[in-house]
């Protein structure tokens, strides 16, 4: 199964950096496979050797303000017990990844992990239709570079009408954002 969430490492001045990231896990929600680009920072943070922590959240403005590197300050943090990783203190569950087995192809790497540790901030209470729409929009946005132009905007479309029936004023913020990052990026119609 694959599940959409933050993973948070350490750069290389000690400052965090916040990515969002979906990895494959396993039904016991025990290992982790990452699967980052190659040219990203959370790559060079991890074959830095970066303790990882995975985040399941329900802040689709975070979400989506990392995914478009739009994250103006990092978000408060909790130190990660026995480690320097670094805990988003408005997640609602957290996992400490060990890596287990690290390879790379051309555009990323394959990172196989076991959760070391793992806790509880708050419940997880779902995503509505808008919540997900968020985070389709949002992934859509991180993939401009490997979509047609015409493929986003038609998607973004489609997800639009979930956002206006659904959505509260952080989905309505979290899609406006995204829209207009596509608008820069790519342009309108």
């Amino acid at each position: 199964m694959l599940i959409e969430g933050l993973l948070t490492t350490e750069n290389e001045d000690g400052s965090v950096n916040v990515a969002p990231m979906g990895p494959i896990v396993d039904a016991e929600l025990q290992h982790f496979h990452l699967r980052p680009f190659k040219t990203s920072q959370t790559y060079k943070n991890i074959a830095r050797g970066s303790s990882l922590v995975f985040h399941v959240t329900d802040q689709v403005e975070t979400l989506t303000k990392a995914a478009i590197g739009k994250l103006d300050s990092t978000p408060e943090l909790l130190d990660a017990p026995d480690v320097s990783g670094h805990i988003l203190a408005d997640c609602c569950r957290w996992y400490l990844l060990e890596i287990e087995e690290f390879s790379e192809d051309e555009q990323k790497a394959s990172i196989h992990t076991k959760v070391r540790q793992s806790g509880r901030i708050r419940d997880f209470i779902g995503f509505n239709r808008a919540k997900h729409a968020v985070i389709e929009a949002a992934i859509l946005a991180t993939r401009i570079h490997l979509l047609p132009a015409a493929e986003i905007r038609r998607s973004f479309s489609q997800l639009q009408p979930l956002i206006e029936k659904t959505g509260d004023d952080a989905e309505h913020r979290a899609f406006e954002m995204l829209q207009q990052y596509i608008v820069e990026k790519i342009g309108s119609e």
